[in-house]
């Protein structure tokens, strides 16, 4: 399908599978945006679909969109056509309740996303902002025409969400918490987790040295595995103690154990392992992603800039036990790495207690019904300021020490 409106012309291919998208040009599109993770690498996609936990038959039905100018690739992404709006993180249950309420039907919709994860980062891999808008423009246009009700951009970067307002969507925010390996006073990467610790606040740093002091005194040791060091029988034990978490809450996991298979086989380098052990036993895990790349494109022994808390489990209850192997250990380890960011994920102030700062996380909706669209948009501009109101008010609970006027720090 040429589309000849923008200069120069691209040709806009559909596939139904990531297999249709050569994987070479797709990772090497992603290492030039402005936020690439792990998330969108081909291997990852791919990996979803062949291991049946984003599919049909769970309500994803994959859709790859490229443009193209001869073989060269200017633009991709990854579109889902869903029946539900489960495993987004973006809630629009409300949405879809007030369109079947008024006799039209909210599903299908097309999400462009990563399933299950509610990570910021790149959607609309593209060369240029003109191509990436070309791209948009197609994604709108196959929506329109395949009676779509709505498109939704989730946890985009920045300059796709400004592509998206420049084209008329509404934009949504919501707030993540993620902690910074700097000092809040001087910008300096913390040498360890005690100069970590001696820029919180006296509560703060009593708080936490009190929670790791529980889970020391119960017999609980770490071991952090990284990339090939996670063996088979690793990943086994990690996936009971994932799949242990999910039916302990009412629900099947998201991901099937095929899907880690292939994370081991095609992706090593991409996760880090923590393993609780107590007398010798393996009692809980937890998963974090770290921005790596294969070693064509980077060095798998290169500095990460980021890693992203993925999942976690425990076969025992221990006190404290999961802000240890959920934010304690991984943070020491970010230290230890010179990692520059740790993303906690969406929701939970709790957070804060930890040193895991708000942030702003964003995405771009259009809905095809103009009274609908209207009364959202209306929606989302009560909802953006209650967001920014939330921020302040986390802003002025900060954990950090704050420098008095004359320079000195107080408690």
């Amino acid at each position: 399908m040429p589309l000849t409106s923008t200069t120069p012309p691209y040709e806009l291919r559909l596939h139904d599978a990531a297999s249709q998208v050569d994987a070479t040009a797709w990772d090497a599109l992603l290492a030039l945006q402005s936020q690439p993770t792990p998330f969108m690498r081909h291997a990852y996609l791919a990996a979803l679909e062949t291991s049946g936990s984003a599919t049909a038959r769970t309500g994803w039905v994959p859709r790859y969109f490229t443009l193209w100018q001869g073989e060269r690739l200017c633009a991709a992404c990854a579109l889902y056509i869903k029946a539900h709006s489960y495993g987004e993180y973006v809630f629009d249950w409300a949405w879809a309740d007030a369109h079947e309420r008024h006799g039209l039907p909210y599903y299908p919709k097309a999400v462009v996303a990563v399933p299950f994860t509610p990570v910021p980062g790149s959607r609309l891999l593209a060369q240029g902002d003109a191509s990436r808008t070309a791209l948009l423009r197609a994604l709108l246009d196959w929506a329109r025409e395949s009676g779509l009700s709505s498109l939704h951009l989730l946890f985009a970067a920045d300059d796709e969400l400004a592509t998206a307002r420049a084209a008329g969507l509404l934009l949504r925010h919501q707030v993540q918490f993620h902690w910074h390996n700097r000092h809040p006073q001087n910008a300096a990467r913390f040498a360890d987790f005690d100069d970590f610790l001696a820029s919180l606040t006296q509560d703060k740093r009593k708080k936490i040295r009190q929670e790791r002091r529980r889970v020391l005194e119960a017999g609980v040791v770490f071991r952090v595995l990284r990339g090939r060091e996670i063996t088979a029988a690793d990943w086994d034990f990690f996936y009971h103690c994932y799949q242990r978490t999910y039916l302990e809450h009412g629900n099947p996991p998201y991901l099937t154990r095929g899907f880690f298979t292939l994370m081991q086989e095609q992706m090593p380098e991409a996760w880090v392992l923590f393993v609780a052990e107590r007398g010798g036993q393996r009692i809980a895990s937890s998963l974090i992603a770290v921005s790596a790349y294969p070693s064509s494109v980077r060095s798998e022994n290169s500095l990460t800039s980021t890693a992203y808390g993925r999942y976690w489990g425990a076969l025992e209850r221990v006190d404290c036990l999961h802000f240890e192997a959920c934010y304690y250990q991984p943070i020491a380890w970010c230290i230890a790495q010179g990692v520059h960011r740790f993303e906690g994920g969406a929701q939970g102030e709790h957070k804060m207690a930890r040193a895991l700062m708000p942030v702003q996380a964003g995405s771009a909706h259009w809905l095809a019904h103009p009274a609908f669209a209207q009364a959202v948009g209306h929606f989302l501009a009560r909802e953006g300021q209650g967001v920014q109101h939330y921020l302040e008010d986390l802003d002025n609970r900060s954990p950090f020490r704050r420098a008095h006027q004359d320079g000195r720090i107080k408690p």
